[in-house]
């Protein structure tokens, strides 16, 4: 049997580099409470956030330069700087959520603000703690691409050295920043919408996203695994919400509010006349949403007995290396060093002593708190792992924080009321246990990415944890300010503060309606459980990852459409490689080019939306070239992104004699 190639990183193991400074560290905060309110901002608004990772990786680079620091102060920095988007999106999917359901009203008091830094903070160590355990199994796994950790560190190699490599990265940050800023200009439409009406029933066609990013990370990820993603598209737009909205309108239109209110429970907007776009679109929200969930479950377990014994071997290597430690055996190298074992045992600990505090508040009863604690704990675990895999995957930029939260939520309101829990305080304990998961999952998901690019780069694993740890503590402590101000500011202008027209923090609201719903014991669970056995097929028919598929359909259209392009072009330079015959050095420099690209185009687009939501924050108006600009500018951009992406990389296959170069790294 051949011997793997054992993986060398950027910067040797033996290689004694500055890393954990001073001036890293507080360029990291600073970066990750700048870059968390920025992202709560558009959380709140648009139910979405930015990921953070370029934006950190390019200003601590550029900060850093300035005091000739080390590539490894640039990745440390990068590390935490970008965790407190991870802070920021566990806080907007589930604090607005206690205001929205009525529990904290006002919303900020001296205890509101302790109890949410008390929750952020307990779910970041918590996702830090199960990172520490999962690092090894994750960033060693050759099936899982990691595309925007590869961009990250990408980003970092090419600052360190002129030539191709960084023409080529920085080039396409231009591109991808470009078409970002056109796109917000109104140049041409970022998307498109065409309903076709077949008889009684509608099918409403979507086109993708004009995202560079989203096509870069389909071009990274490859052919299989988008078209997988975007398989779940397909089965929630073409073909549950078009049969949902024909069998409940297709005889009987919603023509009253009380027909409208019927279909989609209290508090949907009753629209004037009867639009079937927004009815295929609100079907997909309320109804074809909750059955993705279902699936998610179903393939969020498939997911992990799959890596059960990968789990296993490394928390028992883990384990291992704490014994071979203290025995003075062994020494691990520095780039295989986590925190110790011992501490993360401690961690988890004390953080469940922290939420068990936590659920006691919110429910008043011992018990419930206690088993509240033992699933946040479970389930923390679980959804980690996943997150884990998930960001592996597709990034975390497109890692479904809120469903997985969501099925937490699911979960826990079950035990409150088989507990006996209800009322307002059943359901501050069901949010209780969902946010300190839903933080913990997105840590996770942004620690294993840094983690990753850390990998690749050389990084120390736990001086990157431990950065992290403090950059929790500091982002969990300033957090809550943003929120305050954004809801209090839009009551001011005459809002209603969260869930309003201004700030409808869809994520925190649907979580608000789930909760009250099942402890009241309204919850429509056909829904759910028909997702269930929707993934268990999904597993019978041997579908490689289930969970995909169930994230792509809880995931809108655009995206995985434009993710799915991304991974078409992928297809046609592999098609061309094979046309043109070219040998494998060739086909390792197309590789590396392309690489390159796809992630200046991911980190382009990320930073100037950043830009943008400083814009929007501030409230500073941009001018529209066109009111209603066409589509059919789009399709050039399309074919424009698509034409770089082939010709590019193709153009610098080189000559078949060529040595190939060394192999970007994922």
């Amino acid at each position: 049997m051949a011997e793997q190639k054992k993986f060398v990183p950027f910067v040797s193991s033996e290689t004694n580099m500055t890393e954990f400074t001073v001036r890293a560290l507080i360029i990291g905060l600073v970066l990750a409470v700048v870059l968390g309110a920025a992202n709560a901002y558009l959380g709140l608004k648009a139910g979405m956030t930015i990921a953070a990772t370029y934006p950190a990786a390019v200003i601590g680079m550029a900060i850093i330069k300035l005091f000739k620091g080390t590539i490894l102060e640039e990745n440390f920095a990068r590390t935490v700087g970008s965790i407190g988007e991870s802070i920021a999106a566990g806080a907007i999917f589930t604090l607005p959520a206690f205001f929205i359901a009525g529990i904290w009203d006002p919303f900020f008091t001296p205890g509101n603000y302790v109890i949410s830094a008390a929750i952020m903070f307990a779910g970041g160590v918590l996702g830090i703690m199960f990172v520490a355990l999962l690092r090894r199994v994750m960033v060693e796994d050759v099936e899982l691409p990691f595309p925007e950790s590869v961009a990250a560190a990408e980003i970092h190699k090419a600052g360190q050295h002129g030539g191709s490599g960084s023409k080529f990265l920085f080039g396409a940050m231009g591109v991808g920043a470009l078409i970002q800023s056109l796109g917000q200009f109104k140049l041409f439409a970022t998307s498109a919408d065409g309903l076709v009406s077949l008889s009684k029933g509608n099918i409403l066609f979507r086109s993708p996203d004009v995202s560079p990013a989203y096509m870069g990370v389909g071009y990274i990820i490859g052919p299989r695994l988008a078209s997988l993603n975007f398989s779940g598209g397909v089965i929630a737009w073409g073909l549950l919400a078009p049969i949902i909205a024909y069998f409940k309108f297709g005889t009987i239109l919603p023509d009253t509010e009380a027909a409208w209110i019927a279909a989609f429970g209290p508090g949907a907007k009753v629209p004037d006349v009867m639009d079937w776009t927004a009815t295929i679109v609100q079907v997909w929200r309320t109804y074809v949403r909750p059955i993705a969930i279902g699936g998610m479950l179903v393939g969020a377990g498939f997911t992990l007995w799959k890596m059960r014994k990968n789990l296993i071997a490394g928390i028992s290597r883990s384990i291992g290396d704490v014994k071979k430690a203290a025995s003075g055996e062994h020494v691990v190298d520095r780039i295989e060093k986590d925190i110790p074992f011992k501490w993360v045992i401690i961690g988890i600990l004390g953080t469940a002593v922290l939420t068990f505090i936590i659920y006691e508040f919110f429910a008043q009863d011992l018990f419930a708190a206690l088993v509240a604690t033992v699933v946040m704990i479970i389930a923390g675990f679980f959804f980690a792992a996943v997150s884990g895999y998930l960001v592996g995957i597709i990034g975390s930029s497109n890692n479904p924080i809120s469903g997985l939260t969501l099925s937490t939520l699911v979960v826990a309101a079950l035990l409150m009321v088989v507990l006996g829990m209800t009322g307002t305080q059943g359901v501050a304990a069901v949010l209780g246990v969902a946010a300190v998961v839903c933080v913990s999952a997105a840590v996770a998901g942004e620690m294993l990415q840094d983690l990753k690019a850390g990998h690749i780069l050389g990084g120390t694993p736990w001086k990157m944890q431990v950065g992290d740890l403090i950059g929790i503590a500091v982002s969990a402590a300033v957090m809550f300010i943003p929120l305050i101000i954004l809801h209090e500011g839009d009551i001011k202008m005459g809002g209603t503060g969260f869930g309003g027209e201004k700030l409808p923090a869809p994520q925190a609201s649907l979580m608000a309606i789930l909760s009250k719903g099942i402890v009241a014991g309204e919850m429509e669970w056909i829904l759910i459980f028909t997702g269930m056995l929707m993934g268990a097929g999904f597993i019978m028919m041997n579908v490689k990852s289930p969970m995909l598929v169930s994230v792509g359909m809880y995931l809108p259209l655009g995206t995985t459409f434009a993710i799915f392009v991304g991974g078409l072009i992928k297809g046609a330079v592999e098609m061309v490689n094979a046309k043109r015959k070219f040998n494998d050095a060739q086909k390792s420099r197309v590789e590396n080019t392309g690489i390159l690209l796809a992630a200046g185009l991911i980190a382009g687009e990320a930073l100037i939306g950043l830009l943008f939501a400083g814009f929007a924050f501030f409230e500073i108006s941009l001018f529209h070239i066109f009111e209603t600009p066409s589509f059919y500018v789009s399709l050039v951009v399309f074919a424009l992104i698509a034409w770089y992406l082939i010709k590019i990389p193709i153009n610098n296959a080189g000559k078949p004699e060529d040595p190939a170069p060394p192999q970007v790294s994922m």
